[in-house]
This record gives structure tokens, sequence and C-alpha cells, in this order.
């Protein structure tokens, strides 16, 4: 498959994955699961057709693991970033002491005031490393990373998660537990 086409998949199965599965017919479980057999068939009756072969290549292939089959394959799931009620069950951890959060110039006053929010999510998202940050910000423009002290944030109470592709998630951060670049 082209590099256009996979991504134009992988657009499709967010969209339909994570926010909206109700505009092709499509029902998730608790758990976020989708039946692969209705997946298919609803976006080949909604004008985009998917092959299996596709869909399994966008789940190997994609740059973040955004999504993941089930174990015989029959089932799959966005890993993180659902605006629809879902629970991923993911087990709460002990998150490294600093996490990073890549985000845009225009947003950091709000961010300042604020904290960060999970906003249309259900978690706020976090990386590992300066570079994930850094890419997740630059999708919007000009790339700004802040660092998170999370081994604070968790000292104090907070709940952390590790999604199946690594993302961190909080249900937020408040203002002083953040680093702002200078």
């Amino acid at each position: 498959m082209n590099e256009k086409r996979n991504v134009r998949v992988s657009k499709f199965l967010a969209r339909h994955l994570r926010h909206d599965p109700a505009r092709i017919g499509l029902s998730l479980d608790a758990q976020g699961w989708a039946v692969v057999d209705e997946l298919l068939d609803a976006a080949a009756a909604h004008g985009f057709p998917v092959t299996r072969a596709e869909l399994e290549e966008v789940v190997a292939t994609n740059d973040k693991q955004r999504y993941a089959l089930s174990e015989d394959g029959s089932r799959i799931r966005a890993n993180q970033g659902h605006s629809v009620a879902v629970e991923l069950e993911l087990p709460e951890l002990a998150p490294p002491h600093v996490l990073f959060h890549g985000t845009v110039p225009r947003f950091l006053a709000a961010i300042r005031a604020e904290g960060l929010r999970p906003m249309s999510r259900h978690a706020v998202h976090l990386s590992a490393d300066r570079e994930t940050a850094t890419r997740v910000g630059a999708r919007r423009g000009r790339a700004v990373v802040l660092t998170v002290a999370a081994g604070y944030m968790h000292e104090q109470g907070h709940i952390f998660r590790r999604s199946e592709n690594g993302v961190w998630l909080t249900a937020a951060v408040p203002p002083r537990c953040l680093g702002f670049p200078r």
C-alpha cells in the first residue's frame, strides 16, 4: 500500500475508532473494541472500502502504534485518544520522574493559567521523551515542549496509566507541575 493510502486508512480508523463510530453504524464495546468484519463492512457501505490486508498493514506500520488488533485478529481498537466513552482498562503505573507534553505557542497562556486539561479527550497525553513531544506539538505549528513533574504528581496522588503504544495518560496536570521553556 502506498504512503498516501496508508495515511487515509489511518485517519479513517482514528475518526471511527476514537471519535465517531456511530457515523458509520459501528459499535464499540466498553473497552473500545470493534469487530473487524463489521468495521470493514461499514467502511465499504460508507464509500471507503478497506481490505483486511490494508487494515493489518496500518496497524503494523503506524509510526505511533495508534491501533491494536486482538490476539485472534477478530477485533480492533485505538490505543488511546478517544473522545467517545471507553474504558481501556489500563493499569495504574508509577511514571518516570519527568514526562513531556508538546503544544504550540498560542496555547501557552491558557496552559499557564489552567494547566493541561484533556479537552475533548478522556486524558491528558504525555510523552516519555522530548523528541516524541516535539513531533506531537509540530502537528499544529512550531512545537513548544513542556516538562511535567510526573514523579511529584504521582507522589501527590495523581494517577498515571500508559497505553499500549507508550503514551502516558493522566486526568490533568496542574500549572505548578509544568516547566515552560524560556
